[in-house]
């Protein structure tokens, strides 16, 4: 996995909503890092294309990846979650997808699958009404 130095992450600290009481109303715990994918120098074309894709609306139009993390109650735990979960979107990033290379069916089973059509297609012709004739 390719790593990326702390002096390409950008962090700004913001007060948290939901419960808990005055800890909430007092305390900026919760975290937005923001990462410059498109210039970033640590990742190569390929992986910062792969990146960008999936990151899908956590990108800017600028090429930022923009993660908030409140899900703690404390500044550094918030920190910690946004660092681990870029992380793991670079890791998946950097595998390079297997294209799969097209096959053609083979003769024979061309033929058993034409074998199986008419045989399927007997049986079923002989679940009708019986003929006049």
């Amino acid at each position: 996995m390719s790593r990326i130095p702390e002096d390409e992450l950008e962090f700004r600290f913001f007060r948290a909503g939901g419960p808990g009481g005055q800890n909430v109303n007092k305390v900026s715990t919760a975290v937005q890092m923001r990462f410059d994918v498109k210039n970033s120098p640590s990742l190569t074309e390929p992986v910062k294309a792969r990146l960008m894709k999936l990151a899908g609306s956590r990108l800017t139009l600028d090429g930022v990846i923009v993660i908030s993390a409140v899900r703690f109650r404390t500044q550094e735990r918030n920190r910690a979650d946004a660092v681990e979960r870029l992380k793991a979107m670079v890791a998946e990033a950097s595998i390079k997808p297997v294209y799969r290379v097209p096959t053609r069916p083979t003769r024979a089973s061309k033929e058993r699958r034409l074998k199986a059509k008419s045989s399927r297609s007997s049986i079923k012709s002989g679940r009708g009404k019986p003929s006049l004739d």
